[in-house]
């Protein structure tokens, strides 16, 4: 039989959490995604990092396989595409899997310093747990992404000495498309991150596991050269790579025509045979991976309970 006390903070408890619960999901994701933000502006070295590293990687890459790939450019795609256009979206590409790699050594700051638990304690519902943090990604990913298309502008103004034209052929919307593209790509990884953060609960694992997976899967895709110039088992490879369709949707809208090599799709027109495809897998693995994630988080919670 319980006592009085017993039963008012038990009643008090369950007001509480029926009051949390109730603040719905759109409540709990902005709670979430605050709370991360408010986390990477505290810390400026994220910031200016995450801004820095693809300025130098496009004006580095552009400098040293400019040159070596503008053979194979031309025979792939014509003599008129600049390597600085091809190479914009790959690195916009990058740039959202690097965000997204460091989603889940966040995670793992925060069961070092006892954050973790105390979320988990909470009613929060769990899917907008890890759609809050994946949207806090997306903020830095949306920056990230109009900072290197301008810088791929001013690249190739230099490089064609102020004779530019044309630099996204799909205008405004390909602009926009090309953002949504590197957000439904970033989704994926961020939850392989989480995922391999709440397995290892260490940040050193996380790091290797993380960066174990992007670089090589950058090299045998289509990021860097034309896919049917890369040796035979590269190709196999990169048909079964995400960055490919990724890359392979953002050029597209990019250069105006489909640049998809490792799926011959002919059912829509133009460059859609390339993005259609390319949103339908990346979509895919964002569900699955997600749903893993919060699986992971719904497991953590129960043994944070037990």
């Amino acid at each position: 039989m319980s006592t009085p006390t017993e039963e008012t903070e038990s009643a008090t408890d369950t007001e509480s959490r029926g009051q949390a619960a109730g603040n719905g999901f759109l409540v709990d994701v902005w709670i979430n995604l605050k709370r991360w933000l408010v986390k990477t502006t505290r810390n400026p070295f994220v910031i200016v990092g995450s801004l820095v590293q693809p300025v130098i990687f496009l004006v580095l890459f552009t400098e040293v396989f400019g040159g070596v790939v503008s053979g194979a450019l031309s025979s792939a795609l014509g003599e008129n595409v600049s390597y600085v256009t091809y190479l914009t979206p790959a690195i916009i590409i990058q740039s959202a899997l690097v965000a997204a790699a460091g989603s889940g050594i966040g995670l793992v700051d925060d069961m070092e310093n006892g954050m973790f638990e105390k979320v988990l304690v909470s009613p929060i519902n769990r899917v907008a747990m890890f759609l809050g943090k994946a949207l806090s990604e997306v903020v830095r990913i949306v920056f990230q992404t109009f900072i290197i298309l301008g810088l791929g502008y001013v690249l190739l103004w230099f490089d064609t000495g102020g004779a530019v034209g044309t630099y996204i052929e799909t205008g405004v919307l390909g602009a926009l498309g090309i953002v949504l593209v590197a957000i439904v790509f970033a989704v994926w990884f961020t939850a392989f991150s989480n995922i391999v953060a709440l397995v290892t609960r260490d940040q050193e694992s996380t790091i290797i596991g993380a960066n174990l997976l992007q670089f090589p899967l950058l090299f045998v895709s289509s990021a860097f050269i034309p896919v049917g110039r890369l040796p035979a088992w590269v190709r196999t490879v990169a048909t079964y790579n995400p960055i490919t369709y990724a890359v392979d949707a953002a050029r597209s809208l990019m250069l105006g025509r489909n640049t998809m090599e490792v799926l011959d799709v002919t059912i829509f027109s133009g460059i859609w045979n390339a993005v259609i495809p390319a949103f339908m897998v990346l979509v895919g693995l964002d569900l699955a991976l997600g749903a893993i994630a919060v699986y992971f988080l719904n497991r953590a919670s129960s043994s944070s309970a037990g």
